[in-house]
């Protein structure tokens, strides 16, 4: 459980949303958090993929190489 304090502004307007809604506050709280934390993750992810591949932990994969490697066929070229 966690408790969080909104400025007075962010909650009226997160009281508006809801009851216009007919949803909870806490619906729409926990929808925000979940974006963000998906938009983080995947960019904290592909940060580190990046460190490891400029102290050459990892090798550059070209989209040709990705193609083959699923199977699939480029008829692009």
């Amino acid at each position: 459980m966690m408790t969080i304090r909104l400025p007075e502004n962010m909650e009226k307007r997160l009281s508006q949303l809801a009851k216009e809604t007919h949803r909870t506050k806490s619906y729409y709280v926990k929808q925000a958090i979940e974006e963000f934390l998906d938009e983080r993750e995947d960019y904290l992810l592909a940060l580190a993929a990046m460190e490891r591949f400029e102290k050459g932990e990892e090798k550059a994969i070209s989209f040709e190489e990705i193609l083959k490697k699923y199977g699939v066929e480029n008829d692009h070229h």
